[in-house]
């Protein structure tokens, strides 16, 4: 792997100044979209189950931006009656219309602290004026994230969120965040009871925020000449832009939307190549990687570039794939999944801070697989998945919540042959075992050599739920294909 990875080294110094791309927003004479929106301009509020509005603020008609983020504070809702001075036991916001979105989250100043409650939500979609009904959005989030004493954490702009979820073009929002006692007070106290002896209700974080994440209406345009005279914006989202596709300069054109399928025969022989004089006789005889599958590129899915933080950060190899589930909800149609990225991706970095979307690898339902965190997908990006295990290792999302739903066999399959390529690469069994350093979780204390499965759940690192029972149980399933994959 040295020859392959110092190569594309060399090729993204160069080609990072020299390809002319399309920045995201497409073109330079639209007024830009402001990143995070004022509270003030989310619109009117409305009656809980109000229709329509024709208030309600449309998009402007006109070339495609790349989206944006309104980012709401939280108001008081319910007092905690055991303690009235303390902060409020339950937050939100009541029914109101704000500007067009898809996917929502909440965030808050200190990512240490952790939610204890319960965060539902139900929103208006923008074709019909139908409410839906209470949804949960997945509050322990804070197994995810850049290890500890890493320059990403380390930042000062890192905060705490809960997953977030996807509910599909809407234009109206409601919120209830209550934490783990404040139902219980509500009921003592309608009964009656002597709510001053129940324990007070945990505090909720501090700096609360609803954010709405809007993906922007389609990918950016690709292969339009930038207009002149370019301006600097244009020229650093430009130059970033070339600087992610010139990370996989190795396996696809400048400027691809995808990366091929090769067949194991190709991959093979492209992998000996790479290797030239690394390998031994067996290696050589039995090089055990898998077909390299297609794989949709940051240009493909459509990422704005500008919002990351530019360069690559990478760890050594990679010894191991942990399976994540994003937990944003199943109610998306395969179609959506370049806007569901963008808005995951925008979400990653401008509500919680993260220098780049966290996963190395998304997967949709319909089996296709996506690049996630930039740097190359041949490369070992350091991700920020796994809080604790991100070194020497690499994290697959598939989209989709996976604790009561089945994960669908063209998922399964998609991890089994993209572990089978990637770990390949790596001269890894994806039956094997190995050993990978904590640095530090609520599992496995720092310093720890733990000892994993090459293919592992988030679960395995981390004490939480992901990737969800019912993908976690297909993980067997998935290591079983990869090396028949890799021919053993």
């Amino acid at each position: 792997m040295r020859g392959f990875l110092a190569s594309s080294i060399g090729v993204t110094c160069a080609a990072a100044l020299a390809l002319p791309l399309t920045p995201p927003a497409v073109a330079a004479t639209a007024r830009p979209v402001p990143t995070t929106e004022a509270a003030a301009s989310a619109g009117p509020v409305l009656a809980a189950g109000s229709p329509a509005v024709t208030t309600t603020p449309r998009r402007a008609a006109g070339p495609a931006v790349p989206g944006s983020t309104q980012s709401l504070p939280l108001e008081p809702l319910a007092r905690n009656r055991a303690t009235p001075s303390a902060p409020a036991a339950e937050q939100g916001l009541h029914p109101r219309a704000v500007r067009h979105f898809s996917l929502l989250g909440v965030v808050w100043d200190d990512p240490r602290d952790e939610l204890h409650g319960r965060v539902q939500v139900r929103t208006r979609a923008a074709g019909t004026g139908t409410w839906s009904g209470w949804q949960d959005v997945e509050t322990h989030n804070a197994d995810h994230g850049a290890d500890r004493d890493t320059p990403e954490s380390a930042s000062g702009r890192v905060r705490g969120a809960t997953a977030p979820l996807w509910v599909g073009d809407s234009d109206g929002v409601e919120l209830r965040v209550r934490s783990e006692s404040a139902g219980a007070e509500s009921g003592a106290a309608h009964h009656g009871e002597g709510a001053r002896n129940l324990p007070a209700a945990p505090p909720l974080p501090s700096g609360l925020r609803l954010e709405l994440v809007d993906p922007g209406d389609n990918a950016p345009q690709h292969g339009a000449p930038a207009e002149e005279p370019r301006t600097a914006a244009l020229a650093a989202e430009n130059s970033a832009a070339a600087e992610a596709s010139a990370a996989n300069a190795d396996l696809a054109p400048l400027g691809a939307t995808e990366i091929a399928a090769l067949s194991r025969a190709e991959t093979e022989r492209e992998f000996l190549a790479f290797n030239a004089g690394e390998l031994t006789e067996q290696q050589q005889a039995r090089p055990y990687v898998g077909p390299r599958p297609g794989i949709v590129t940051r240009r493909g899915w459509g990422a704005d570039e500008g919002l990351r933080e530019r360069g690559f950060r990478y760890t050594k190899k990679v010894r191991a794939a942990f399976v994540h589930h994003t937990a944003s909800g199943n109610k998306y149609r395969c179609s959506q999944v370049p806007s569901l990225i963008r808005s995951i991706y925008r979400y990653h970095v401008k509500s919680m801070g993260w220098r780049d979307i966290g996963y190395n690898f998304v997967i949709d339902k319909c089996g296709k697989i996506y690049e996630g965190r930039a740097g190359g997908v041949a490369r070992p990006v350091l991700g920020a998945h796994t809080l604790g295990f991100n070194s020497n290792s690499m994290g697959i999302a598939v989209l989709g919540s996976y604790d009561t739903a089945k994960p669908s066999k063209s998922a399964v399959k998609a991890v089994a042959r993209l572990t089978a390529w990637k770990l390949g690469l790596y001269r890894v069994n994806p039956k094997g075992k190995t050993y990978l350093k904590s640095a530090g979780s609520n599992l496995h204390r720092k310093g720890k050599k733990v000892r994993l499965n090459v293919i592992s759940g988030h679960r395995d690192g981390f004490k939480t739920e992901c990737p969800g029972r019912k993908l976690y149980g297909k993980l067997g399933s998935a290591r079983s294909k990869a090396a028949r994959y890799q021919g053993r």
